[in-house]
């Protein structure tokens, strides 16, 4: 029988040993310059990533108001062992908002949205839940009672765990202080702003001495309105032109190769991006190409 494609290699997330390449649900559910993929043609795309290795699933139900979320049911579900479903809580959808998010980060809401992922999804339990905090920009910042102390989250994080409805606790937009902090929680991932160009490695070394996934958000940069893009880098183009491969390879190429622990989640509505982001897991960076891109 061929071997199952493992693209990018593997790395442990919540207990499994999962390729570290994945794919990122949000602009399933929602995009600044474009109507959302009819249901039928987003279930091509994720069984085509199945298909391809991909195994980690990254959603969360305010993507979209749960549109993220319904996508995937319908996709994969009832699920097989084979999917890795990683969703996000600490804000809600607001319909008409701009952005059409709120902080949510009480520990009540936390389980509430826990709860509705669950529902949504069509899911007995979640391999993992990252808690996104809102304490300052870019993006939603929390404010009066929404400022949460974290160790309150994580304990209600804990006993979600323990009742059996997610497997592994996450964190998102956290500092490698309170990575440390959070720390004897026993955290699966952190996922955060993180590319070529914007780049935190204190928080990264924290997850790496410690057997904990990083997951970069935005890998490609541009997320943000004004954000720098990874593909417009000269050094990008031109490591990809000599190596034959396109600037978004070399961006998440260099990703996989900057440290062990990355975890990629590229999103994307196109199978032929779908398969180029996947490709990217091929793709190798001699000695020279890093020095060029360890120097943007």
């Amino acid at each position: 029988m061929p071997e199952t494609p493992r693209p990018g290699g593997t790395y442990p997330l919540a207990g499994r040993d999962t390729p570290r390449i994945g794919y990122g649900a949000m602009q399933l559910a929602e995009s600044r310059v474009r109507e959302p993929l009819a249901v039928d043609a987003s279930t091509r795309l994720l069984r085509r990533a199945l298909e391809l290795g991909v195994t980690h699933f990254d959603t969360a139900e305010f993507y979209g108001g749960g549109e993220a979320n319904r996508r995937l049911r319908a996709a994969f579900a009832p699920y097989s062992d084979d999917v890795v479903l990683v969703s996000k809580v600490g804000a809600v959808h607001v319909e008409g908002a701009n952005p059409p998010l709120v902080p949510a980060q009480k520990p009540a809401e936390l389980r509430a949205q826990v709860e509705q992922n669950l529902r949504t999804l069509g899911a007995e339990r979640l391999a993992v839940v990252n808690l996104r905090r809102v304490d300052g920009p870019p993006g939603i910042v929390a404010e009066g009672d929404q400022i949460v102390p974290l160790d309150d989250q994580l304990a209600e994080m804990i006993a979600l765990r323990d009742e059996g409805k997610i497997d592994g606790i996450g964190l998102s937009s956290v500092s490698a202080e309170q990575i440390e902090q959070a720390l004897p929680a026993g955290i699966a991932c952190v996922q955060n702003l993180f590319n070529l160009v914007t780049r935190d490695d204190d928080a990264l070394a924290v997850c790496r001495d410690n057997g904990v996934a990083w997951v970069p958000f935005f890998p490609l940069g541009s997320g943000f309105p004004g954000a720098a893009k990874v593909t417009d880098q000269p050094a990008v183009q031109e490591q990809a032109a000599r190596l034959g491969a396109t600037p978004a390879q070399v961006g998440l190429a260099w990703l996989l190769a900057h440290s062990p622990n990355v975890m990629l989640i590229p999103g994307t509505t196109s199978i032929e991006h779908l398969e180029e982001n996947v490709a990217a897991g091929g793709v190798t960076l001699d000695e020279e190409a890093m020095r060029a891109l360890d120097a943007v």
